[in-house]
């Protein structure tokens, strides 16, 4: 029976149309985490489904601004095809566009029939199937923060409002055009599994917060949640940005993962009331893990050269490579929770980070320290930001790249053809980066020298 007639295809086709959807939009992440997509008209389905949409490998090695960046398997290979097929299990009608429903797609190597290596979906799958040899089911939380923006009459964007002390608030005073109401109610309606949201800590800077779930599930979602949220933002004429720092007077936005483990029956793994602080030593180990692979775990949970401008003492954005107990000033923060709620909170991401790539990057790194065995250092006391107790995280995108490629446990997990297209994707965006006059050198310089 061909993809083209079967019951699961016609059972789908039969729910499109009860809804009264015509087009499906077959989204993928890239490299960076954008959604890629191709409309389809919902009569050409099962031909997507029989062969697949052909796009050019080269996506993944395109940058924000359009340039395809010189990486293994793109220009040098003649920019050969991907090949993305619907996953018709992800189907979801969109609520601000009648007619229209999304799903993600499921990206393959039409020369050998295998995922392409830089696929993030297919990363984090072949993480998890690792874990699930060795009996581990990871669980995972996001935490995802963003700023909304508005266009500038003099130009460019600035925050939606501006208004100070504001924290940690909902209703008018903080958002006066009930921008958060409006689109909690929006990203419910698409099934993300969205439960609360609020107002953060700087002005115009927002935080809805997902339901837990088993970890491709988190990563689909968290990857759908940030598009819903720049797309509904754009029909409205703004921006909604999760660049880690956009502004010098404003902290940054944070990505944080909770991150707990079940066993083959469904048992929170990571709760041990006989062992140390109630955690099972699986837990302590996933600590360590995280604790030894965190410079290189950067590079994924701090991916741009402005990621690195988030950090530093009094910012609550982790500096050090330390854990606590319900200690927001540590990378890694232990809740009080024990029992069923017993997980780590990594504290480390930024909202930039491509969710694929962040989960699978804690996960491996948590396994590693699982393989192992080792145990974590006593955990933070007090407030952190103390050079003289823990070591300093990369500072630089560049010296987080550095990390990655020389943490080969790390790497073999990830995959060595990922990280190669990974770092030579983010070498070049540095490179770029330092060939570029910026507008605080010409402030700094052109009057006076």
């Amino acid at each position: 029976m061909s993809a083209q007639d079967t019951p699961d295809l016609r059972r789908h086709l039969e729910r499109l149309a009860a809804d009264g959807i015509d087009v499906v939009r077959v989204t993928y992440p890239d490299l960076i985490g954008t959604d890629r997509a191709r409309d389809v008209l919902v009569e050409e389905l099962p031909r997507a489904l029989e062969h697949g949409l052909a796009f050019c490998r080269a996506v993944y090695h395109t940058s924000p601004q359009g340039d395809v960046v010189p990486v293994s398997g793109g220009l040098d290979a003649g920019l050969p095809d991907i090949a993305v097929r619907p996953d018709l299990d992800t189907l979801a009608p969109l609520p601000w566009e009648p007619g229209v429903a999304s799903c993600l797609g499921d990206v393959q190597d039409p020369a050998t029939g295998r995922p392409a290596p830089e696929s993030p979906r297919d990363l984090l799958r072949s993480v998890l199937a690792r874990c699930a040899e060795h009996g581990l089911r990871p669980v995972v939380g996001p935490e995802l923060e963003y700023y909304l923006c508005e266009a500038d009459p003099a130009g460019g964007w600035r925050r939606y409002s501006r208004d100070a002390g504001v924290v940690y608030t909902a209703g008018l005073r903080a958002d006066p055009d009930n921008h958060l109401l409006r689109t909690l109610r929006q990203v419910r309606d698409l099934e993300l599994g969205v439960i609360s949201g609020n107002h953060e800590f700087d002005g115009g800077q927002f935080e809805i917060n997902l339901l837990h779930s088993e970890a491709m599930s988190a990563a689909d979602r968290a990857f759908r949640f940030k598009a819903a949220i720049k797309e509904l933002a754009r029909r409205e004429g703004r921006l909604a940005t999760f660049m880690a720092k956009p502004f010098n007077d404003s902290g940054g936005s944070g990505f944080h993962l909770h991150l707990s483990c079940e066993d083959e029956e469904g048992r929170n793994i990571f709760d041990d009331p006989s062992g140390g602080y109630g955690l099972s030593a699986t837990a302590r180990h996933a600590v360590a893990g995280i604790l030894a692979h965190a410079p290189a775990l950067a590079a994924l949970a701090n991916p741009t050269v402005n990621s690195y401008k988030r950090f530093g003492p009094d910012t609550l954005a982790p500096w050090l490579i330390d854990w606590g107990l319900d200690n927001r000033s540590a990378m890694v923060r232990i809740p009080p929770e024990r029992g069923s709620g017993a997980r780590l909170e990594l504290r480390l991401g930024d909202a930039s980070a491509n969710p694929y790539l962040l989960i699978a990057g804690t996960v491996a790194a948590a396994l590693l320290g699982v393989l192992t065995g080792d145990e974590p250092p006593a955990p933070l006391e007090g407030y952190g930001y103390d050079t003289a107790r823990s070591a300093l995280l990369p500072t630089t995108l560049t010296d987080a790249l550095d990390a990655l490629e020389a943490d080969t446990a790390l790497a073999e997990i990830l995959g060595k053809d990922f990280t190669a297209s990974f770092l030579a994707y983010k070498r070049n965006e540095v490179d770029r980066f330092q060939r570029h006059v910026t507008d605080w050198e010409f402030t700094e310089y052109a009057y006076h020298l």
